[in-house]
């Protein structure tokens, strides 16, 4: 039989990206990819399968917020078409990363609290 997981809330640990066991490891080796396994605890991360469902969900939602901004600054300002550029490729970029990184770290975060291992034992 399993052993259950710690009841950490998962917001405690997807905000900052921390282990989903003990709270102090990196969840994340980079911006949106995780780490094969925690550094102080030893949870292995690659037993996590939450794959890029959200991500759909981000872009359409980044997508609405930037397009409206776009819209808004033009009928209120009327900027020539590269302040569009400068402003809204980086800012849709790092909505996205950051959305994405919070999303994939909660569902992992959900899953690990849930067991829900995918049929693993």
């Amino acid at each position: 039989m399993p052993v259950a997981p710690t009841r950490v809330a998962p917001i405690r640990v997807a905000l900052p990206g921390c282990c989903l066991r003990c709270g102090k490891g990196l969840l994340f080796a980079s911006i949106i990819g995780f780490a094969p396994a925690c550094r102080v605890c030893g949870l292995d991360f690659t037993a996590f399968n939450v794959g890029d469902g959200a991500v759909s969900f981000i872009v359409l939602i980044v997508g609405a917020i930037v397009v409206v901004l776009a819209v808004w600054l033009e009928l209120g300002r009327s900027p020539p078409w590269h302040v569009h550029v400068i402003i809204g490729s980086p800012l849709a970029l790092a909505l996205t990363l950051g959305l994405t990184r919070f999303a994939k770290a909660l569902l992992a975060a959900l899953e690990y609290r849930h067991c829900a291992g995918g049929g693993h034992q």
